[in-house]
């Protein structure tokens, strides 16, 4: 006989009831004050699994009186969303359909396109989910049609009511009386790793397996591969410290440091972290002193991904050291930012005429010049002397240095 999860019995029927995400459904929560006031727009929730965007997305449609068709976008074909969109036409869905997209990204544009027509007039309510950032996976037309809200790992004392409230259900369905301390549930929340689906598991799973009380040998026997990470989890900054660390052993040139801090982040699965971060070292830290070093780490990202883990971990791997062992230099990060201060001040609004397309009159043609160049004036007239470029001190930048001088000195150093 089936026996019902224990997280699924305890799932929360009012926003009041949701672990965490204070900043949206607490009592002054921008979500929590939207459907006080019977607005109900398309949303978009994105955040880590097992924090509570399925179950809002469950209350919202059940205070709306929408009917709620749920898809997974992992399994859902394009046949599925016209399917569920057209529901909002027949008699069960009189007052409107609630669709609940999970896992949006994995929707191809196509795919989220066909949403448009049945979003656009009102007819389907859209709530789609995401682990991933919504800015670089969702199509922008939904994205422009969408309220964003993030839904951030929930802290061990924010999840403890919950714990609590979990463990008596259980004592009650099972007719039996398992006690747990404090202590021991924030133990348990803190293994969850922000995951309030999954701490609710670990409990079910340790009462199950306790005589009168839960204890710390019980619990740690439980989570022995959780324990082996030690501190990583996606709660509270732990998961950016470790990015973080990652990014500061590269760019201080330590490869051990980079390895451990890597290990740790893939032991914990979160592979599209370490891609992303990786790729921006490439160019913020190695820049210039070895260009070759985006390409390479492009390379080795593009195979972990199509690999998938474990053996994503080897490409990245070597991206890692790599980056750690490479000539450094932020040369070019200090240049858009130097550049960047000038736009904000609100300088260089006029671009030289000779540069202006399409007759570039006065423009002169480099290629036709020895050593393809020619002095010219590029910046506007107000930017004219300005050096936002600063090359680094490294070979590679050194040797460029020294080439263009020479160009630009008629031969004399």
């Amino acid at each position: 006989m089936s026996v019902q999860p224990l997280a699924d019995l305890v799932r929360p029927k009012e926003l009041s009831e949701i672990s965490g995400q204070s900043h949206i459904c607490g009592e002054k929560g921008i979500l929590r004050r939207m459907l006080d006031s019977g607005r109900l727009s398309n949303m978009i929730f994105y955040g880590p699994p097992g924090i509570g965007k399925t179950t809002v997305a469950r209350i919202i449609a059940a205070k709306s009186d929408k009917r709620l068709c749920h898809l997974n976008a992992t399994t859902a074909s394009l046949a599925d969303v016209k399917a569920a969109c057209s529901e909002s036409e027949n008699l069960f869905g009189a007052n409107g359909v609630l669709l609940y997209l999970d896992e949006i990204q994995y929707f191809n544009k196509k795919q989220q396109q066909s949403l448009l027509e049945y979003i656009e007039d009102g007819r389907v309510t859209l709530i789609a989910s995401t682990t991933e950032n919504p800015y670089f996976y969702v199509y922008p037309a939904i994205l422009s049609r969408c309220s964003v809200f993030e839904f951030k790992p929930v802290p061990p004392a924010e999840m403890l009511p919950t714990l609590k409230r979990a463990l008596d259900k259980d004592n009650e369905r099972n007719s039996r009386v398992i006690t747990a301390e404090d202590r021991i549930l924030l133990k348990i929340a803190g293994y969850g790793a922000g995951d309030v689906r999954r701490s609710i598991g670990i409990l079910e799973n340790a009462a199950a397996t306790s005589d009168g009380e839960i204890t710390d040998d019980t619990v740690e026997a439980l989570v022995c591969g959780d324990a082996a990470l030690g501190a990583f989890d996606k709660s509270d900054t732990v998961h950016y410290d470790l990015l973080s660390g990652l990014q500061k052993s590269i760019r201080g040139s330590d490869p051990d440091a980079a390895i451990f801090y890597a290990a740790k982040l893939l032991e914990g699965g979160d592979l599209i972290s370490v891609c992303r971060r990786l790729q921006v070292i490439a160019s913020e830290d190695i820049g210039a002193a070895y260009p070759m070093a985006a390409s390479i780490v492009h390379a080795c990202v593009s195979s972990a991904r199509e690999l998938g883990l474990p053996e994503a971990k080897i490409p990245l791997a070597n991206a890692v050291i790599m980056l750690a062992t490479a000539p450094k230099s932020n040369s070019a990060y200090l240049a858009l930012h130097a550049a960047e201060a000038d736009i904000a001040s609100g300088k260089g609004t006029e671009i030289p005429h000779h540069l202006k397309a399409p007759k570039f009159d006065g423009y002169v043609y480099p290629h036709d010049f020895p050593y393809h160049y020619t002095p010219q004036q590029y910046l506007p007239d107000d930017l004219v002397g300005s050096k936002y470029y600063i090359p680094g001190d490294n070979k590679t930048e050194n040797a460029a240095k020294e080439y263009w001088d020479k160009i630009k000195n008629n031969g004399k150093k």
